[in-house]
């Protein structure tokens, strides 16, 4: 593999670049993305050795796509027109069943493994980067059987390197799943920080005020809304579903607190204490 391309140099991509390149020794690592500066802050941060164009694919080994997913679906089938029969393209985004249809009848969809990382921080672009973002994380991999084996085998032995957990599902277990343990996450985060904005007009009172519950509660919502508002759009339905699930519990949390019921409050957090079992499952890799 000689020639590794990135198509949007970010914290998740660029971050998959930094692990690779130790173990890829000869290979040149190109960086494609439409914001030049972006592109430039990659190089300088060692992301990648230079900036490369669309046109420059027919001679990747490897291409990674990290874009926004509504950009993926237009940047894709352009990928698969450009690519060298017997490279890999791999796209990580957050949603998996409207890029797979995408791409289902693509004469090259054989090159192509949808994989999406549980993993990332708040912040985004090059400068985020990080090495190791990926150790003992998931990688969600779809409709492996549709990718060519020889590429599966290619892709394990990435994914071997980054340190990651493989999970298989299909696109559409993987968008319900993801939008109740991700997206509805994000969304809480986002529509609770704006609800202390509008009620705490005093920056200064949240400063003072708000302790380490708050900051780590509101911590996504410093997360790129040019990466999560297509997000929410390709995956509407599941959203919706768990928006509706949530607001249920809201109101009758409220309405607990609204009749006095402290038995209900005190049930629902006790019930909920389980949570913290499941996570220490997740953490010991379980």
């Amino acid at each position: 593999m000689k020639n590794v391309y990135l198509i949007g140099t970010g914290l998740i991509g660029g971050s998959m670049l930094l692990d690779l390149r130790e173990h890829l020794k000869g290979a040149l690592f190109y960086g494609i993305d439409q914001n030049a500066d972006h592109a430039q802050r990659a190089v300088e941060n060692g992301i990648v050795d230079q900036v490369a164009t669309m046109a420059d694919l027919a001679k990747a080994g490897l291409v990674l796509i990290s874009v926004p997913v509504d950009a993926a679906l237009v940047v894709l089938p352009q990928v698969l027109d450009l690519v060298p029969e017997n490279a890999l393209v791999i796209d990580v985004g957050s949603t998996k069943e409207a890029i797979c249809n995408q791409v289902e009848e693509h004469k090259n969809r054989r090159q192509f493994l949808a994989a999406h990382p549980i993993a990332g921080t708040e912040f985004s672009g090059p400068d985020a980067a990080i090495r190791n973002l990926f150790k003992k994380k998931t990688m969600i991999v779809c409709e492996v059987e549709k990718t060519a084996f020889k590429l599966q085998e290619m892709a394990k032995e990435l994914f071997d390197v980054l340190g990651v957990r493989v999970r298989y599902m299909t696109p559409a277990a993987h968008d319900r799943h993801i939008a109740y343990v991700s997206h509805l996450s994000h969304i809480s985060s986002f529509m609770l920080g704006k609800t202390v904005i509008q009620e705490e007009v005093n920056e200064r009172d949240i400063f003072d005020l708000a302790g380490s519950g708050f900051e780590s509660t509101v911590r996504l919502a410093k997360s790129s809304p040019a990466m999560w508002t297509p997000i929410f759009a390709q995956n509407k339905k599941h959203v919706l579903d768990s928006l509706d699930g949530y607001i249920l519990n809201l109101s009758r949390f409220r309405e607990s607190v609204k009749n006095d019921d402290h038995k209900a409050i005190f049930e629902d957090m006790e019930q909920t204490n389980r949570i913290k079992t499941i996570l220490k499952g997740i953490e010991n890799g379980k």
